[in-house]
């Protein structure tokens, strides 16, 4: 899992730089500098405060941050299956829309 390069793609689509992303953190800009570079691994705890500043789900973090062998390691199964469950919760609610009813004029 690449959780480094996940912030680096969040944090540039908003806009924002290292410096300014760090300023909404308890960890300092040259920690998150070395956590993009893949030279540091993030806490759960660091991962949910990124993902809380940069106003995204951790599964959205973790889901950037896998590569193509975490999907294909039955170890991983579990969790994979419970970021596919979350994303479909988000983009297809179960609750079926009420069918929109056109007004009359009168």
């Amino acid at each position: 899992m690449d959780y480094g390069r996940a912030i680096k793609i969040v944090r540039t689509a908003h806009g924002l730089k290292q410096s300014e992303l760090a300023e909404r953190l308890s960890v300092g800009a040259s920690h998150l500098s070395l956590i993009e570079a893949g030279k540091r691994r993030p806490s759960l705890e660091s991962l949910e405060e990124i993902s809380r500043a940069l106003k995204v789900p951790l599964h959205l973090l973790t889901l950037l941050a896998s590569g193509e062998s975490e999907f294909d390691n039955p170890k991983n199964a579990a969790q994979v299956t419970e970021v596919a469950k979350t994303f479909l919760r988000l983009l297809a609610p179960s609750k079926p829309h009420a069918p929109h009813k056109a007004k009359r004029l009168a």
